[in-house]
């Protein structure tokens, strides 16, 4: 059986990364509340359904992507049923080409391991080379879901929050695609 805490409004007690700490450090510094569960590690869409139930909205994919040269990166955010289609992407945008970022690469630029890819990663300074790209739909839902760079915890916000409060925190800016 997957386990999966009730919800919780507070910080984790211990922080297992750098970016875990800044996620809820910046969560506080901008007046974000948030509820997160904590949970066996998240890492199949079966998972993620246990994870969705009991936190009460979808979580959202987020792919790690990269053109050939590995010279320009992008996080891409979109809702869990939408099929990642690159040549609509790569359109959407304007780029050439791109494919699935390497593990290393992943974890250099984000601070976090396959299955805790995040969003949220983007408060880390070695995040500043990333684009950051999201799916209009999740733009426009009242509520986001997503790890807190962990595959054992995952947190909701609202959007609203993410989009005016989070991300200018970060220094970044987001691009909205269909």
């Amino acid at each position: 059986m997957f386990k999966v805490s009730e919800p919780i409004t507070t910080p984790p007690a211990a922080f297992a990364s750098q970016l875990q700490q800044k996620v809820y450090e910046t969560f506080a510094a901008c007046g974000i509340p948030f509820e997160r569960v904590d949970t066996d590690p998240g890492l199949t869409m079966e998972d993620c359904q246990h994870i969705d139930a009991k936190i009460g909205v979808h979580i959202v994919k987020t792919i790690f992507l990269c053109n050939r040269q590995q010279t320009a990166f992008y996080l891409y955010v979109t809702t869990d049923d939408k099929p990642f289609v690159t040549r609509d992407f790569c359109a959407a945008l304007g780029i050439p080409r791109v494919s699935f970022a390497p593990a290393d690469k992943l974890w250099e630029l984000t601070g976090v391991h396959v299955g805790a890819t995040t969003l949220l990663s983007a408060i880390l300074p070695q995040s500043a080379p990333i684009r950051l790209v999201m799916d209009r739909r999740v733009a426009q839902a009242p509520w986001y879901a997503c790890t807190d760079g962990t595959a054992t915890c995952f947190v909701k916000i609202r959007t609203e929050d993410l989009l005016s409060k989070y991300i200018p925190a970060s220094g970044h800016e987001i691009s909205v695609i269909d």
